[in-house]
């Protein structure tokens, strides 16, 4: 956990997210990183815009952050992020959806399977037993 979200106080995310329009993407990426770890719904839009920024050191921490938000408004913005060209993106988004847990996600991690890269796969591997494990004991069943 970074030092700005171990703060974790949700006053803060007023003042982060205006940070987030900062011209030096390193301070973009721990303010995303600060406002996954305060996990305030309120960063959600930001955190789904910054998943457009030109850096993928960036896009990789805004999509961890929304897995960590948990928010399902992320859903298909993250989907559209399993297309990135960046691997390190993918495989957050792969893991995000995964804490999610949305069954919609399903078919998309599915595809993420055949991913070209080996990380990507795995995380997408992941995703898909985290959300079979989540749906399981909802309905009361150990998983299989």
């Amino acid at each position: 956990m970074g030092a700005l979200g171990a703060i974790g106080d949700a006053g803060a995310v007023d003042g982060l997210i205006a940070a987030l329009e900062s011209t030096n993407w390193n301070i973009r990426r721990l303010v995303i990183d600060a406002l996954g770890d305060i996990g305030d719904a309120r960063a959600v839009e930001p955190l789904i815009a910054a998943l457009k920024d030109e850096n993928s050191p960036v896009r990789e921490a805004a999509a961890s952050a929304l897995g960590e938000i948990g928010d399902e408004h992320a859903l298909e913005p993250l989907a559209g992020v399993l297309k990135d060209d960046a691997w390190g993106v993918r495989k957050a988004a792969a893991e995000a959806l995964g804490k999610i847990g949305d069954e919609h996600a399903i078919e998309l991690l599915a595809a993420a399977l055949e991913d070209e890269d080996e990380w990507v796969r795995e995380a997408a591997a992941g995703a898909l037993g985290e959300i079979r494990q989540r749906a399981s004991s909802e309905e009361g069943q150990p998983p299989r």
